[in-house]
């Protein structure tokens, strides 16, 4: 019985965390930041993070025509979300960009730079005629992977 419960103790870690893997396979080209593949397995939460856009919590659009100020809000405001979910940037396993400029996608790839680090998730970026409001740039959702608790 001792045994047993060694090893279920031993256990209990492999079989109650979901394990997220990052991969970028070498048939692949090399990412910039982002991560081609992600796979989540095991038990856990998933967090959906609905489309985050330039408005701060009063309903304040911030950085009107500055893409690099819309950014910053932008993940300002999923920053608030994740952590409102119990989690954080290096939860998140796929995100989803749709920009109205292609042209200042670097201005967004430096702040997600700053957000992500080297813990990047899978990721979309594709560019769009218009968003909700003629003043907005950007929107991001994301989707996170968590540990079951």
């Amino acid at each position: 019985m001792r045994a047993i419960l060694t090893l279920a103790f031993l256990l209990l870690p492999v079989v109650a965390f979901a394990q997220v893997k990052r991969s970028n396979p070498p048939a692949l080209s090399k990412p910039t930041g982002y991560t081609h593949v992600v796979e989540v397995n095991g038990p856990g939460k998933t967090v959906y993070i609905a489309g985050q856009i330039a408005i701060d919590k009063d309903g304040t659009v911030v950085g009107a025509g500055n893409m690099k100020a819309q950014a910053e809000q932008v993940f300002k405001n999923l920053q608030a979300a994740l952590e409102a979910a119990g989690a954080k940037f290096s939860d998140v396993v796929k995100m989803n960009t749709y920009i109205t400029d292609m042209e200042q996608a670097p201005a967004v790839r430096e702040v997600r730079a700053r957000y992500f680090g080297d813990t990047t998730p899978a990721s979309t970026l594709v560019q769009v005629v218009r968003l909700a409001r003629p003043e907005f740039m950007l929107e991001i959702e994301v989707i996170a992977a968590l540990p079951a608790r």
